[in-house]
């Protein structure tokens, strides 16, 4: 069974620097971890995404260069830094897991939130 509980979420200044992370239990090879975010009465979305296995990653366009995800399979941990920070990026931050097969992610943190201050 996988578990994730995410942590490192607060309140930042607008152009401030933030890093989540993701403690994991049960990840096995072939799976993929996922960062997703959720702004207020918004539909959540995929931030980045790495594969537990190999160096591939993913970023929305809107983080790209700004946010870099990456784990430490030895700690069973996922991070995801965050820099240059907007307003637009706040939102309740979510990990979440997936298999290669499975289209979509099965198992999810509970949240933590992100505020950005202008």
């Amino acid at each position: 069974q996988v578990q994730l509980v995410e942590s490192g979420g607060g309140l930042v200044q607008a152009g401030g620097s933030l890093k989540l992370s993701c403690a994991a239990s049960g990840l096995t090879v072939g799976m993929y971890v996922g960062w997703f975010r959720q702004p207020p009465g918004k539909e959540r979305e995929l931030v980045a995404s790495i594969s537990w296995s190999d160096p591939s990653t993913y970023y929305r366009t809107s983080v790209k260069g700004r946010f870099t995800i990456y784990r430490d399979n030895a700690k069973n941990t996922i991070g995801l830094q965050m820099n240059s920070l907007k307003p637009e990026d706040a939102a309740v931050y979510y990990c979440a897991a997936r298999r290669l097969t499975d289209n979509e992610y099965q198992y999810w943190g509970q949240g933590t939130q992100v505020t950005v201050s202008t």
